[in-house]
């Protein structure tokens, strides 16, 4: 009896025993609970001492990285599991790593998965825990049921590529906005302020200098009634002189006082003659060409020149007036033209390259400038036929659209087949050295002859052409701005110099091998050489030159052309 007492105990000690190793906790069930009894019975739960079911337990698969993968072979198990798991984390250097396991503790399961979630045994789309932030991301998803997180870890969302632009401090960026918009706003407010305060000064320093100097004041009064437009400014001067066709300027009652109406304001050149300064005449900028005294002759006869009738021209140098005035104790000689930024074709041609259609503009109008200064104009009140004798770059300015004007008169010489009389005037000046033609530098020249004036022009012509055509872009290059003959002598030549390179060598400027392969600066070669020939009579005549320029110009396509022969720009 005693023995199989024993051998009871043994058996109900195994069992618990088994029980434990298994996972499941056998409580003790009173006999008057049969109810929950039953329930164990049916679903095969564990009971906890206070008759409370517990939690199912589970085997799960478990694995480390980096051994673990979606096709790797299980060597290692978790029981006695309350949920299996699986988990996909990457750090912060885009480095991923997968896992899979199992919670043992209730303790542990807000940890992993939220519970509020249910998922079927074996159902792996059961609770999800994702976290991301700058320290890395992770995503967890959990399942009940045997093995039941196995198969394909859960994904994480692609790495966001951090752009620097994207990603900049909002805080710096309305930092920056709130101290630059109100300091752009003082600015603007300071610049404004200035300007009409500068624009007020003006406009009273005017009404006072009209107010107490007489003079001026029925000078400005002879304005309004010669000209009929009320408050009129220079530029309707200009124009009402353009359609009167007289080319003189502006009428003499108002020269005599201009030098009191205009301004000077900054000197823009200085040659042997004086200066050249920019003005302001009635609101409008003008150029005030400064003679010294001992250069009267040249001032007087270029006041002569412009004061022509029927001179005005398209690409002739606008005139205003001409004045004497003294200043500082000295007598001041006043030339007073149209005022162009750009400067001379020697300035302009020293900080730019041009393209082919600016070579051909600059030609052409130079052309036509010309052609209007060498025709003589018949009528009752015709225009005589003039010769420049100091043709260059530097006494030809380059307009806004391109096109340019010739300038600079006191070398000028007039000449009308009614009296066949040639004007030479008394000035003791010589042209430019440099431009020169062969036969004014051997003295062969017939200054009796005005068509030998004619062709010396030609000649100097050929040179700024060269000049021209050296600074065009052509292959994708240009060269360097030079002056003609500049390696043949020095930059300040005598006379002799250039008569023994000029008539006893007999060089001319060399052309550059790149112009043959381009068919506009191969023509333009052709047509310089014909113009700086040795022999005058060979020298092709103005209209001829623009005749060719035009030709050339109406194989290009962009460049608009008159039926006078005016470059459209």
């Amino acid at each position: 009896m005693v023995l199989a007492r024993g051998l009871v105990f043994f058996v109900l000690t195994l069992n618990i025993c088994k029980g434990d190793l298994d996972g499941k906790l056998l409580d003790e069930m009173d006999d008057n609970d049969m109810e929950i009894e039953s329930v164990q019975e049916n679903r095969n739960l564990p009971i906890h001492a206070n008759g409370i079911l517990a939690h199912p337990r589970y085997k799960c698969y478990s694995c480390e990285p980096p051994d673990c993968a979606d096709t790797a072979i299980h060597a290692h198990y978790c029981q006695n599991a309350i949920q299996c798991w699986k988990s996909r984390t990457r750090d912060p250097e885009g480095n991923e790593n997968v896992q899979r396991g199992c919670t043992t503790e209730h303790e542990q399961l807000p940890l992993y998965c939220s519970q509020n979630q249910k998922s079927s045994t074996g159902d792996s789309g059961g609770p999800k825990k994702r976290h991301v932030s700058s320290t890395g991301m992770y995503n967890i998803e959990c399942c009940t049921g045997d093995y039941c997180n196995n198969g394909s870890f859960p994904e994480l969302p692609p790495m966001r590529v951090s752009n620097t632009e994207q990603d900049a401090d909002p805080f710096a960026l309305k930092m920056a906005a709130a101290i630059l918009i109100p300091f752009g706003t003082v600015v603007l407010l300071a610049v404004t302020v200035i300007y009409w305060m500068r624009r007020a000064h003006k406009k009273r320093m005017s009404a006072c200098r009209t107010k107490y100097d007489a003079e001026t004041y029925y000078t400005n009064d002879d304005v309004l009634r010669a000209t009929s437009a009320g408050d009129s400014t220079l530029r309707e001067y200009l124009q009402h002189s353009v359609t009167s066709g007289s080319g003189s300027g502006l009428p003499l009652l108002i020269q005599r006082t201009l030098a009191k109406q205009v301004s000077l304001c900054e000197c823009i050149g200085r040659g042997r003659y004086g200066e050249v300064w920019r003005g302001i005449w009635h609101g409008e900028s003008v150029a005030v060409k400064i003679f010294f005294s001992r250069d009267e002759d040249s001032w007087k006869r270029e006041t002569e020149i412009y004061g022509t009738v029927l001179l005005r021209h398209e690409n002739i140098l606008g005139y205003v007036g001409s004045d004497m005035t003294s200043r500082n104790s000295c007598t001041q000689l006043w030339l007073i033209t149209h005022y162009y930024p750009q400067g001379s074709l020697f300035d302009y041609l020293n900080r730019t390259a041009i393209s082919t259609h600016q070579m051909i503009t600059i030609c052409l109008s130079i052309a036509n400038g010309m052609v209007h200064l060498h025709t003589e104009i018949f009528g009752t009140e015709g225009k005589p036929a003039i010769a420049h004798r100091d043709l260059k770059t530097k006494n030809i300015l380059i307009r806004a659209n391109g096109t340019c004007v010739i300038a600079d008169f006191g070398l000028a010489v007039m000449h009308s087949q009614t009296t066949n009389k040639i004007d030479i005037g008394n000035t003791a000046r010589v042209g430019t050295k440099r431009y020169m033609a062969p036969e004014v530098l051997d003295e062969s020249i017939s200054m009796e002859c005005f068509d030998a004036l004619r062709k010396a022009d030609i000649y100097a012509i050929g040179l700024i052409f060269w000049e021209v055509c050296r600074r065009t872009i052509s292959c994708g290059i240009a060269e360097e701005y030079k002056v003609p003959y500049f390696d043949y002598v020095s930059s300040d030549p005598s006379f002799e110099e250039m008569r023994k390179v000029v008539c006893v060598d007999n060089y001319r400027p060399s052309v550059q091998n790149r112009w043959t392969s381009d068919p506009f600066l191969a023509s333009m070669s052709k047509l310089m050489r014909e113009c700086w020939h040795m022999n005058p009579n060979v020298r092709l005549p103005a209209l001829r030159i623009k005749k060719t320029l035009l030709k050339l110009a109406s194989s290009d396509e962009t460049i608009k052309i008159t039926p006078d022969g005016e470059v459209v720009v």
